[in-house]
């Protein structure tokens, strides 16, 4: 009853240089440092991460585009708890994503969309009477 590696599903997570003389450790997929992630986060900066957060940015300016048919409110509310909400915590969380450029795309996308939302249903402030008269 001992360990019992499935080779086939093995990775090795190795910079490029790497050598690696281990028979057993050969039969390893190699997978390069950049491109390594586990539970769907990424271990390290690099391309997968650089996907990741472009896929994001995508997902977030379709939604915002879209979000232009809807109550001003129920886009907010969409805004908060649905649009890859989970995802992008999960990637804060779990990546090293300090200073990704990715970032700043993000966030201006988030804050155009959360500064034109509210103006779709408010009238201007000059149509508005005083309730004095």
């Amino acid at each position: 009853m001992g360990l019992v590696l499935n080779t086939g599903k093995c990775e090795l997570i190795a910079h490029r240089d790497c050598v690696v003389d281990d028979q057993m450790l050969q039969s390893f997929i190699r997978v390069d440092k950049g491109d390594a992630s586990l539970l769907e986060s990424q271990l390290f900066s690099g391309t997968v991460l650089d996907n990741a957060w472009s896929a994001h940015c995508d997902d977030l300016a379709r939604a915002a585009d879209r979000l232009c048919r809807i109550n001003a409110q129920d886009a907010l509310i969409l805004l908060r708890s649905s649009f890859s909400a989970p995802k992008v915590l999960h990637l804060l969380r779990c990546s090293r994503s300090v200073s990704h450029q990715s970032l700043l795309v993000f966030d201006s996308v988030l804050r155009s969309t959360i500064q034109w939302l509210p103006m779709l249903t408010f009238p201007t402030l000059n149509s508005f009477r005083p309730a004095s008269q």
